[in-house]
């Protein structure tokens, strides 16, 4: 049985975020706000099932759990054989290598083993134990990186005078830094929606993910930021084709590139307008475009 119980609704966008989308056990689990212990027990339960992507249109989420949680007999998990976990290790980091298929050759010759769900615990458990750190690479078109910058800029009604902050939206390629830059009234959902419309159709292309900062504040919306995503953003993910996987709180590699996006752009963009005066939020977005790389 699966670390927790989740919706219908979750366990589908788990499939398709493995089958549609090929993303890891591990991306998977962080998109989802999910434990990868219970992201392998539902892939492992569909896979058993002989489920594939996309489901039939016909099947109705009773007819589904039923497929995923039929009655089985429990099995003790006492004195089951160790798997080496030295030797699994070895094998993982080799092209093309999941634990999947490491799991199936371990119970191949141990029978009685660990089911697949305990076994990648325990891998995870026993690799947790060796050095973390290292460098992050990012492969071209794999990963956009999202976010507001700090600063704002003041945009002047001309009838009225009054001012008004306008938010600097921000996406930056992992691969290239390639930059897109866009002022918005607010940081609210539309505008967040729509900031990212804009941003992929400024990059003509979809990265397999997208990765939006984890802020807890300063922001209209809260639920955009929380771990479970918000829904119309999770329809935004499922039009385009890709995934979203927040940056993990207290992570500071998972937010650098776009941190940097930021800085660059308070460079790049935000200083030389600071003496300009806006009278709409079109001739700010004018401006930035004239600074952006073309």
């Amino acid at each position: 049985m699966p670390a927790e119980r989740v919706s219908m609704r979750k366990i589908k966008e788990i499939l398709r975020l493995k089958w549609s989308c090929g993303l890891s056990r591990r991306q998977i689990a962080r998109s989802c706000a999910l434990a990868r212990s219970t992201v392998a027990e539902y892939l492992r339960r569909a896979q058993a099932a002989g489920l594939s992507w996309p489901l039939p249109a016909e099947w109705d989420d009773a007819g589904l759990e039923e497929l995923l949680f039929p009655a089985v007999a429990y099995m003790p998990a006492d004195q089951r054989p160790m798997p080496n976990w030295a030797e699994i290790h070895k094998e993982y980091k080799r092209k093309g290598v999941t634990l999947s298929l490491l799991w199936q050759e371990y119970k191949a010759q141990s029978p009685a083993g660990y089911q697949y769900s305990q076994f990648c615990e325990r891998y995870r458990a026993w690799s947790g134990r060796l050095d973390p750190c290292m460098r992050q690479e990012h492969k071209a078109g794999e990963k956009l990186f999202v976010d507001y910058a700090g600063q704002t800029v003041p945009v002047m009604d001309p009838t009225t005078g009054e001012v008004r902050p306008a938010q600097i939206f921000l996406a930056v390629l992992g691969a290239s830094n390639y930059t897109y830059a866009e002022a918005t009234w607010s940081q609210t959902l539309p505008d967040w929606i729509g900031s990212h419309v804009r941003a992929l159709a400024f990059f003509g292309g979809v990265t397999a993910v997208i990765v939006p900062d984890n802020l807890k504040s300063g922001v209209t919306t809260p639920c955009r930021y929380e771990p479970d995503i918000n829904p119309t953003y999770q329809e935004m993910a499922d039009h385009y084709g890709t995934a979203i996987i927040p940056a993990r709180v207290r992570k500071p590699k998972d937010k650098a590139k776009v941190e940097n996006g930021v800085l660059l752009a308070e460079r790049w963009l935000l200083a030389p307008l600071r003496n300009r005066q806006f009278f709409s939020l079109a001739e700010l977005n004018q401006a930035l475009g004239e600074l952006l790389p073309s």
